[in-house]
């Protein structure tokens, strides 16, 4: 078995040559938890710089209440201020204290938190796009990270109809709120104990700021995101106090007249600095804009290296019989009649993972380069991208559990929507396996986003920026207006989708003009002349050498590839050659076991 071959492997260096393995070992795996934790600590501080950038302008969004008021604006709104400050976590807490202070009702507020799930699947996609050098590990990395986006999305296109048509998630939530007496507790810091001394070393924000700004602060507007001062006291005071008239006394018995002047006695606070922040932007005096830019270059640049440095380790450690084997403890269901468990343990396992790490978007993005080198499959990737929004809306459970006794109720309530959001997602697309759907069309991005690598780009700017500021356009335009343009366009797409199927499945019974889209125009039926475009406007702008080297690996890569079709069809689409290759860990196992017999004869 694999396990003797590298046991007598082992046994059979010298002692120095054990140390030194061993060594090499430890190592690379000490180095891949620090890129690891570098890794999610620029996370954390990309958060803090959009916020920096985008902070305030997404507290002027939430202001809009009558905007707000419409499902559709609303969704978009969450959508869109939750790419802003790349924090759901940020943008639930926006929404929860606009609640708690009557601004807005737990109604309205439901599309805007269906919004932000959709808003933080953009990281791992983004982390997706760092993996395009490799046309195969891309393919796969693409497709692991938007078959959440794929699922965010079709769940929005089921519930939220569902939701303005019947109130499903706010009277199911209200129920369980109204049924049970619910006492304060207080959020669990996890894994914030370990990369909070490095990122608060950097930057810290006043999220009170943002808070304001949404609630109508005036004072909040003239403030500046970055925390000045770490430690307050906050003095209360019971002081005389001259008011306008008797009547704007706090009680007729401490209510004093001295000719023209009306006394009364009143708590006075005042907040004292104590201690100043030592994080490195506490005495720059630039503006938040500023700073913003900085760090999110900063992050960017940490975030891409940590990425590449972990795939190469991960390549060095998971390659040939290691790689084989741990893919297939991952990827392995239960014997039968069991194997239908395996999928809602992985749920659990990313459920629990994501609780731990405390953030959906840090749990996934770690993930997608593993599924890129082919480790994980996107069939394992898929129940544990469903088990990070379960736990992701678990910590807002328990974040909202810490709320004040007199807006607990409606802060939990927030928190309960986007946790019975997720689980109606997972009964719609999930149990049934002809209905998980968004395994099917990541798939089908993932190779088109292979083949023509600037579509992922496009991808990103339509999902997340394009058709969600299209369809805020039309709500701010009225019904009217999104029903004259919405509804055709639908109505357009669902006609296209149907006959795409008929003509895979029954092309018998369209008619014969329809049996192929060869009746339109290259340009509207395929991507190719779409890349020549692109292609030269590339090489008119990229006048360098690398350019052409890049361009040239592609004609190279696109040989290769249908070479290696014609040799190897069986070998699947979405499997890493490198980690499927059963027959060479057994060429390789044999070959050491010869050795090993030559070298005790």
């Amino acid at each position: 078995s694999y396990t003797q071959v590298m046991y007598y492997t082992f046994r059979s260096l010298d002692t120095k040559g054990k140390v030194l393995r061993v060594f090499v070992s430890v190592g690379k795996i000490v180095l891949l938890l620090g890129f690891l934790y570098m890794f999610i600590c620029s996370l954390d501080i990309l958060s803090s710089a959009f916020q920096l950038v985008g902070g305030k302008t997404a507290g002027d969004i939430f202001q809009d209440n009558s905007v707000l008021s419409n499902p559709l604006a609303g969704l978009v709104i969450g959508v869109l201020v939750t790419l802003l400050v790349q924090s759901s976590s940020t943008s639930s807490s926006i929404v929860v204290s606009m609640v708690s202070s009557g601004l807005l009702t737990v109604q309205v507020a439901v599309p805007i938190i269906m919004g932000t799930n959709i808003g933080t699947s953009v990281t791992n996609t983004l982390v997706a796009t760092t993996q395009a050098g490799d046309r195969s590990t891309f393919r796969r990395a693409f497709a692991g990270a938007t078959v959440h986006d794929f699922f965010n999305w079709l769940s929005v296109l089921v519930l939220l109809p569902l939701e303005v048509a019947t109130g499903y998630l706010y009277e199911v939530t209200k129920l369980i709120i109204d049924s049970f007496k619910i006492e304060s507790g207080e959020a669990p810091a996890l894994l914030n104990v370990i990369t909070d001394p490095l990122t608060e070393s950097i930057i810290q924000l006043d999220q009170s700021v943002i808070s304001g700004i949404a609630t109508g602060d005036p004072e909040a507007r003239n403030k500046s995101l970055i925390l000045k001062w770490c430690q307050t006291f906050t003095n209360t005071t019971l002081m005389n106090v001259t008011v306008p008239g008797p009547e704007n006394c706090t009680s007729p018995t401490l209510c004093w007249v001295d000719g023209n002047y009306t006394f009364t006695l009143k708590n006075i606070s005042e907040t004292y600095n104590v201690q100043k922040c030592t994080h490195l932007f506490v005495n720059v005096n630039l503006p938040d804009l500023a700073v913003g830019l900085i760090l999110l270059t900063l992050s960017l640049l940490v975030l891409c290296s940590c990425l590449v440095l972990i795939v190469k380790l991960l390549n060095s450690m998971l390659k040939g019989q290691v790689a084989a084997v741990i893919k297939k403890i991952l990827n392995t269901d239960f014997p039968f009649p069991f194997g239908w468990v395996t999928g809602y343990i992985a749920i659990l396992v990313g459920a629990a993972m994501t609780f731990i790490v405390q953030s959906s978007s840090v749990f996934t993005s770690a993930i997608t380069p593993l599924v890129g080198i082919g480790v994980i499959s996107i069939e394992r990737a898929y129940p544990l991208s469903l088990g990070s929004n379960i736990g992701t809306t678990t910590t807002a459970i328990l974040a909202a559990m810490a709320s004040p006794g007199d807006t607990l109720a409606n802060a939990l309530q927030i928190a309960l929507v986007h946790f019975l959001f997720n689980i109606t997602g997972i009964v719609l697309w999930y149990p049934i396996p002809f209905t998980r759907i968004p395994i099917r069309l990541a798939k089908g991005l993932g190779s088109i986003t292979a083949k023509y690598r600037w579509f992922a780009a496009v991808y990103i700017i339509c999902c997340f920026f394009v058709i969600p500021l299209f369809v805020f356009s039309l709500s701010l335009a009225g019904w009217q207006v999104l029903v004259g343009v919405g509804v055709p366009i639908l109505v357009l797409l669902i006609i296209i989708l149907i006959i795409n199927m008929l003509q895979k499945r029954k092309p018998s019974c369209l008619p014969a003009a329809l049996r192929s889209w060869d009746f339109l125009p290259l340009w509207a039926r395929s991507l190719a002349p779409w890349d020549k475009v692109v292609g030269v406007i590339t090489a008119k702008c990229c006048c360098c050498c690398k350019c052409c080297q890049a361009a040239s690996d592609d004609q190279e890569h696109g040989v290769q590839e249908s070479a290696e079709k014609n040799k190897k069809a069986h070998t699947a689409v979405y499997d890493n050659p490198a980690m499927s290759a059963d027959k060479e860990v057994e060429d390789e196992i044999k070959i050491e076991l010869k050795i090993l017999k030559m070298t005790r004869l």
